[in-house]
């Protein structure tokens, strides 16, 4: 599609964005249905997101994703929440709708039927498991209200370096808890969790490239045979996380289903179309064959 005066923006604002592959995901979309979107990561610091949202109304995009650091910091400055955007206050999804000659912003979470996606499979393994889940932040409350609703856990911990932000998660989903499975546990004190947990899920940033050398869990006596260890990290495809639980035994799940998931619910809200779930899954193929070939 030609890039000309009709053709509308949509934004990735973040902070880095630059591992990004929603540009790749999106853009193969765009091109095979003849939308004329273009996607664009935009690199956003922490005390330019408000002017960055404001600039989504003044330029009359189509829409954007929101990523680290922005996901709860940006909730507030929607005109309307989804269901799910307001349960887990966080956003990751922004849907710009004309309303009155004026533009009006709603935000979404996507990341939750994006998370659920691959664990589909597992359900019955995975319903009432003790689980874990590392970091406490915006895709953190994704994770936590995703398990919550859908497996009923024995147990979730969430393990969390800042108590604070620990606590206020608790509390948002203290409503959803009703069986009391949920607690906050420091990093030097989740071991036993972690090694008692049927599914661990790594909802922080750490082993992404280019930092890849590094993983959240160094404690391979956490792993075992008939865990499930998800890393929602996908630069790399496998993460050292991946990569040391798969070598103890565990199965194993990356970052890139989740990401075409919550991506294809986003497409459908901008475009109204279908996700072409094939063509994204190709271009993301041709892009990871032609790194390694690098």
């Amino acid at each position: 599609m030609p890039i000309d005066a009709k053709t509308r923006l949509v934004l990735l604002l973040g902070d880095p964005v630059a591992h990004s592959r929603s540009p790749l995901i999106h853009n193969a979309a765009f091109r095979h249905q003849g939308v004329r979107m273009v996607y664009v990561a935009a690199r956003v610091a922490r005390e330019d997101l408000a002017a960055a949202v404001a600039g989504l109304r003044a330029l009359g995009v189509a829409g954007a994703n929101v990523t680290i650091p922005h996901k709860r910091a940006v909730a507030p400055m929607m005109d309307t929440l989804s269901p799910e955007a307001e349960a887990v206050g966080a956003v990751n999804t922004i849907v710009c709708r004309r309303e009155a000659g004026a533009v009006r912003l709603h935000g979404d979470n996507t990341d939750v039927a994006g998370f659920l996606a691959p664990l589909r499979p597992y359900a019955d393994r995975l319903r009432g498991a003790p689980m874990t889940v590392l970091g406490a932040g915006g895709a953190a409350r994704a994770v936590v209200y995703a398990l919550l609703t859908t497996f009923a856990p024995a147990r979730l911990t969430v393990v969390a370096r800042d108590p604070a932000k620990a606590s206020r998660l608790l509390e948002a989903f203290a409503a959803h808890d009703a069986g009391g499975a949920l607690r906050a546990v420091a990093w030097a004190g989740a071991k036993e969790a972690v090694r008692t947990s049927r599914l661990l899920v790594n909802a922080t940033p750490v082993g992404m490239r280019p930092d890849a050398t590094r993983t959240p869990w160094p404690h391979l006596a956490g792993f075992g045979p008939g865990q499930l260890v998800y890393d929602l990290v996908y630069t790399p495809e496998t993460t050292r996380l991946l990569r040391e639980a798969a070598a103890r035994g565990a199965t194993t799940l990356g970052g890139l289903d989740m990401l075409v998931g919550q991506a294809a619910a986003a497409y459908t809200q901008w475009t109204r179309r279908p996700f072409p779930d094939a063509v994204a899954r190709a271009a993301l193929r041709a892009d990871t064959a032609s790194e390694d070939a690098a």
